[in-house]
């Protein structure tokens, strides 16, 4: 930008101290608080204007100011042509071009030709007047500014008649204008990634910043200087590595761009089609596609080109290549893990490290995987449960003692009880069948195998076939039969059947 002009009374402070106290130019500089080129300049001009110090009483402000800086001629001749703003314009938006550069090399071509500072001051006013809300310069590739329109159109229910009201998504390049629009369910998170994702198949790139609203699909906390991003959205945006900036609250200029295009996109294509009927989303936005299409053929007035054109010239040769797969829906939650080292998501509960019990967790919900990451690792990854109220468990997640719980079925409890005596086993049997779900007992039969660590197995079995006789169906009757030795009147009754027992001797039911 040319530098700002000395006021009229500095000025004539230069020329008294130059011409009047006979200081140098270093010295004036010094004195007066400016650049030693700016005095350099003044004085120059003053010279040019043949002035002398003093200057006439006469002399008012105006007049100076037309002496030391004339207009420029209304019609220049041919060795001071007027440069061409809209190619000026245009050039501007190409990464690393510079008006200083564009004048250098307009100056080079006409060594007669206008200052900078004639430069800049006349392409702004050209600016003004072909587009008087362009506050910005964007660069090629650099920026797509994204937002909802606030009208929206009907989708009719081809079964029931009912009409549903439906969201348009609208994208503009910011050096480009080049527009993209979507229908769209809701303004909801997934809806807003997935019209993120065909916004980028559309431009067959990715540009450098993505500029979106402050709409809570995007920003959890809106904030001038330290927005919060949505993690689903943080992500999507790394997967097609860009960077996602919001656009500061209450501040629409910083979207000027989307502000447009929405506007545009409201007249150009939901007017277009508010007599139109259209029964699914697919036949919507077959004819938003078509008629956006048109709209980016156009030529603009004031550019010469359409958005298409500019598009392909000045956007797509500066945007990063696409990723080599589309991104994947994810949602994203906080949770923290339960004692029974299980998380809850959408009313079904899957499993983590037992290690993790209490601690805080991050769970990615993507179509049918369920991934749960603690400080950045991904620590359980498990298939999605289709149905509600249900429980995934991985057996490595779970302590040893719990683990070898799980793993009892009815029928492994009465093969290990058999291997102790048919007693045993006939206990257990009638512990399971006395519940309303056999693992219910799993515990009670768990434990009356763990004394046959403590007593013999023929003790043991002993002890249940008393325990069957008196109906018991608890570990602590059992044991209590062991301790005081009740078990023992069944040994000797089971052992005086064996002795007596002879082809020879008739027995007591004989008698009977």
């Amino acid at each position: 930008m040319p530098t700002e002009r000395l006021s009229m009374r500095r000025i004539r402070d230069v020329l008294r101290l130059k011409y009047a106290q006979r200081l140098s130019e270093r010295a004036i500089a010094a004195s007066l608080g400016v650049g030693k080129g700016t005095v350099g300049a003044y004085l120059g001009r003053a010279r040019k204007a043949g002035l002398t110090w003093p200057l006439p009483e006469t002399l008012s402000d105006d007049d100076l100011d037309l002496l030391l800086f004339p207009a420029a001629p209304l019609v220049p001749d041919g060795e001071r042509p007027v440069p061409d703003w809209l190619v000026v314009d245009r050039d501007l938006r190409r990464p690393g071009v510079t008006r200083a550069l564009l004048w250098e090399e307009y100056r080079a071509a006409h060594p007669l030709g206008f200052g900078y500072a004639w430069f800049c001051e006349h392409y702004e006013a050209w600016k003004g007047r072909v587009r008087p809300t362009m506050r910005q310069i964007h660069v090629g590739g650099e920026k797509v500014f994204v937002d909802f329109a606030g009208d929206t159109v009907d989708v009719i229910d081809p079964e029931t008649g009912e009409a549903t009201s439906v969201k348009l998504f609208v994208a503009a390049m910011g050096a480009s204008n080049y527009t993209y629009a979507e229908a769209v369910a809701s303004e909801g998170l997934e809806d807003w990634i997935r019209a993120h994702v065909g916004m980028f198949a559309f431009l067959g790139g990715v540009p450098k910043v993505v500029v979106p609203d402050n709409l809570k699909s995007a920003v959890l906390k809106a904030c001038r200087f330290d927005p919060g991003l949505n993690r689903t959205y943080a992500e999507m945006a790394g997967h097609y590595g860009t960077a996602v900036l919001p656009a500061r609250p209450y501040r629409p200029r910083d979207k000027a761009k989307v502000e447009v295009a929405v506007q545009v996109a409201q007249r150009w294509i939901l007017a277009r089609l508010r007599n139109r009927r259209f029964f699914s989303l697919a036949d919507l936005n077959a004819a938003i596609r078509r008629l956006v299409d048109e709209l980016n053929m156009r030529i603009m007035r004031g550019y010469g080109a359409s958005r298409a054109d500019l598009f392909a010239t000045i956007d797509r040769p500066n945007l990063q290549p696409l990723p080599p797969a589309p991104y994947a829906f994810a949602r994203w939650k906080r949770a923290r893990v339960a004692p029974d080292y299980h998380v809850e998501v959408d009313s079904s509960w899957y499993s983590v490290p037992f290690g993790l019990i209490r601690q805080e967790v991050d769970v990615r919900i993507c179509g049918a995987v369920v991934e749960i990451f603690h400080k950045g690792q991904r620590v359980a990854s498990h298939p999605r449960c289709p149905g509600r109220r249900s429980h995934v468990t991985v057996p490595e997640h779970m302590p040893s003692a719990h683990r070898r719980y799980a793993e009892w079925t009815p029928a492994r409890m009465l093969a290990q009880a058999s291997k102790l005596g048919p007693s045993v086993a006939a206990f257990c049997e009638a512990v399971m069948a006395d519940r309303p779900h056999p693992e219910q007992g799993f515990r009670t039969c768990l434990g009356v195998l763990a004394l046959a660590r403590s007593y013999d197995p023929v003790r043991l079995d002993a002890a249940c076939r008393r325990g069957l006789s008196i109906r018991a169906r608890s570990v602590a009757s059992i044991r209590s039969i062991l301790k005081t030795g009740l078990d023992r009147a069944f040994l000797e009754e089971e052992a005086g059947q064996l002795l007596l027992q002879h082809p020879n001797i008739r027995g007591r039911g004989y008698y009977h």
